[in-house]
């Protein structure tokens, strides 16, 4: 029998993708990740988006902690992040094995820690926040700690800001907290998913690329030069969420779908506000803005909602029951051949062949932009957190393994 230095110990999990709504931008402390505003996300479903994530132990592993990521070697000295998540987590497995001296000593083995996305790396997905999430759940899980997901969102934050949204599903707030050492800058579950699971997102994938202004480094740029900003942070933002959690609350789609609008125009607003300005938005992004309010005005009503992180990718939100007249419409645009039509929770529009709202009542300058400039579709809807999972990326005698 093997002792518990030789033994592989090994945990794998799952983790979504989270759109936010009401943006997180701007850090009032960058060590701790500590926002300006509080922020509001949707989890997208892992049937579309997700990270998975084995971590794994070893007394006989090399005695560095290493990261592997989508097939290649991290360097995780130089992440002070990565540390900073990986050093809380051991610190509660530690106080669990001073509590009890029958568990095996995990905290002082090695990790091993194999990553795979299933979407493009800082493009604009927000690939952080699947990543830290799973990356702090699946450590979590392998040490068998007993914090909640509230609790472990504290860590998550500290790896990504918007990974604390990513430890829970359906609709999710970032709380900004006003303590000093962000104990209570955490998020919560608003509604789960079932509350409200007919949100439907369709993804627009303008570039894969990496772009040009990392997240962080525009943050810094947007507090410190933006005559905006303050404003949005501290007025318009607390409004807002008070605003959008009745709206998901009663369900209302139509006051969903202007809050998120306007909070995305004005994100982007202070961006440009910013000296240099900041231009993630490109031509191909507004003109999904122009194909969103054209739907909007020919069915009379509000159908759809758009909204862009820091990057030119659309996220689009609608209901299910308006499949056909968004997401449908979009098809007809891009055509069936698009690369994506064919994934996850495409069955609902799989035999439009028309669209839904009649494409001469669409500005034709964002048909034609929209035609050229959008690489692939993701279909997908609200989701679950975090789910652990028994298919490893680190074998039984701690080899990486493909997934």
């Amino acid at each position: 029998m093997a002792s518990s230095n030789e033994s592989v110990y090994r945990a794998t999990t799952t983790a979504p993708v989270n759109i936010a709504v009401i943006k997180y931008w701007g850090k009032r402390d960058t060590t701790l990740n500590l926002p300006t505003n509080s922020s509001l996300s949707v989890t997208l479903s892992q049937r579309s988006l997700r990270t998975l994530t084995t971590a794994s132990c070893s007394g006989n592993f090399p005695a560095e902690d290493t990261l592997n990521l989508n097939g290649k070697p991290q360097d995780i000295r130089s992440s002070k992040r990565t540390l900073a998540c990986i050093s809380s987590l051991r610190a509660h497995r530690k106080a669990l094995e001073d509590a009890d001296s029958s568990l095996p000593a995990l905290s002082k083995f090695p990790l091993r820690i194999v990553s795979e996305n299933n979407f493009p790396t800082a493009a604009g997905l927000a690939s952080s926040a699947a990543g830290f999430a799973a990356l702090v759940r699946a450590v979590a899980d392998l040490y068998q700690l007993p914090q909640s997901p509230k609790e472990l969102s504290r860590i998550a934050r500290q790896g990504s800001g918007s990974a604390c949204r990513s430890l829970m599903g359906g609709y999710v707030a970032w709380r900004t907290g006003e303590l000093a050492d962000g104990s209570d800058s955490l998020a919560e579950e608003v509604a789960p998913a079932s509350h409200w699971p007919e949100m439907c997102a369709l993804v627009l994938v303008v570039s894969a690329e990496k772009k040009d202004v990392p997240s962080t480094e525009g943050m810094q740029t947007t507090v410190g030069t933006s005559a905006l900003f303050a404003e949005r942070a501290q007025n318009v933002v607390p409004q807002r969420m008070a605003a959008i959690e009745t709206a998901i609350r009663d369900r209302n789609f139509p006051d969903f779908a202007e809050i998120t609008m306007r909070d995305s125009n004005t994100f982007h607003a202070t961006c440009l506000d910013s000296w240099p300005p900041i231009f993630y938005m490109n031509d191909v992004s507004r003109a999904a803005v122009r194909l969103v309010h054209d739907i909007n005005r020919v069915v009379g009503r509000t159908v759809a909602a758009y909204t862009f992180d820091a990057g030119p990718n659309a996220v689009i939100y609608y209901e299910d029951k308006d499949s056909e007249l968004v997401a449908g419409t979009v098809k007809a645009i891009l055509g069936p051949n698009t690369e994506g039509w064919d994934g996850a929770f495409y069955d609902r529009i799989a035999n439009v062949t028309a669209p839904g709202v009649s494409l001469d009542r669409i500005d034709s300058r964002a048909v034609e932009v929209l035609k050229d400039g959008v690489s692939r579709v993701i279909l997908t809807a609200v989701g679950e957190g975090p789910v652990k999972v028994d298919t490893h990326l680190v074998s039984e005698t701690g080899e990486i393994i493909s997934s």
